[in-house]
């Protein structure tokens, strides 16, 4: 007599699992070499880098009010800001590392984190749409709306839970 063998739910194939875990990944690299560059920046001279990006980009008229109350702004930039913005940074690309590698693990606590990391900036986003239609804030509503629903009605099939006394 042959049995149908059966899948672990756990263990089943879930692509939209797999881009959402891609998603987090890829936001936290890229987030820590945005850090790491923020941190680079600390002991520069911001203003003078700037007017060399420009030189380099070839900007048409650098002598354009834009330019030049642009690089007034970069020029409040003081050190303490930029280890603060690295520090941020830094600290939410972990988070989303550490969600990617729970959500690759199937524990459940990173789906749940994973929700709530989505779920609360929907409010934030909405309010954005409010203020001013914006077609990527929309795009991110969209993709945040996405991986809550998903995630919280595929929870018990996607992640492992821990049950008490059992093996």
């Amino acid at each position: 007599m042959s049995e149908t063998p059966t899948i672990d739910p756990v263990k089943g194939r879930a692509p939209t699992l797999y881009a959402i875990i891609t998603i987090k990944l890829v936001k936290g690299v890229v987030g820590l070499l945005l850090a790491l560059g923020f941190y680079s920046l600390t002991d520069n001279d911001l203003t003078h880098d700037y007017w060399s990006f420009l030189a380099r980009i070839h900007v048409d008229d650098p002598e354009r009010k834009f330019w030049v109350d642009l690089a007034d702004k970069i020029g409040t930039i003081t050190p303490a800001n930029l280890y603060w913005v690295a520090a941020g940074t830094a600290f939410y690309s972990l988070f989303s590392l550490i969600e990617g590698v729970g959500l690759m693990f199937r524990v459940s606590w990173a789906g749940w984190m994973a929700i709530g990391e989505s779920a609360f900036f929907i409010p934030i986003e909405l309010y954005e749409m409010m203020r001013g239609f914006s077609v990527t804030v929309f795009l991110i509503l969209i993709l945040n709306i996405v991986i809550v629903c998903y995630l919280f009605q595929n929870r018990h099939r996607l992640f492992r839970h821990h049950h008490p006394g059992v093996n």
